[in-house]
């Protein structure tokens, strides 16, 4: 039986500097599951995706973050690239945003450098994680296991290392997104 996300809401966070590819395969993976998929992101207008260092497209954001409601969706997916996370943890809406999903036990899927909004968030002490080898020490001083695996899901939480893992990413956050209440 094919994974359904029908009537569930999935909140994509991110900002200029978002690694595309990272966003763009997981919105189509859960938009193709039957989700209605946002972009969540710092200021109205619209964000500068990256492949790898070059720029890329632009996405229209559907709702700024300080007036995004986290109990209005059914599911957090935080992309990766550098600059994104990097933007997103350093602002308070955002890291407010994120914790939400914890707080209410709701599931996020997390890849390449996204788990640094997660360490600001302060939601990764106990758990089994996964990222871009570089935050393994973050992570770990954070109070994670960081463990080197294509996709780990813990609980509500899926994370991935790379873009090479987004097939099993992709999979992984539709199953899990669609057997979490």
């Amino acid at each position: 039986m094919t994974a359904t996300l029908q009537g569930k809401r999935i909140a994509f966070l991110a900002a200029d500097g978002v690694e595309e590819v990272e966003y763009v395969q997981p919105r189509e993976a859960v938009e193709n599951a039957g989700a209605t998929a946002e972009l969540v992101s710092l200021k109205p207008g619209s964000i500068q995706s990256f492949n790898h260092l070059d720029h890329s497209k632009t996405y229209d954001v559907d709702v700024t973050v300080d007036k995004a409601d986290a109990a209005g969706y059914d599911a957090l997916v935080l992309p990766g690239g550098v600059a994104n996370p990097d933007f997103l943890r350093g602002d308070p809406d955002a890291v407010r945003f994120v914790k939400a999903f914890f707080d209410a036990g709701k599931p996020v899927g997390v890849i390449c450098h996204g788990p640094w909004t997660l360490i600001e968030a302060d939601v990764v002490r106990g758990r089994r994680i996964t990222s871009w080898p570089t935050l393994r020490t973050d992570l770990t001083n954070a109070g994670a296991t960081w463990v080197d695996e294509e996709c780990v899901t813990d609980g509500n939480l899926t994370s991935s290392r790379k873009p090479d893992d987004l097939p099993a990413f992709c999979a992984a956050i539709t199953k899990t997104f669609t057997t979490t209440p």
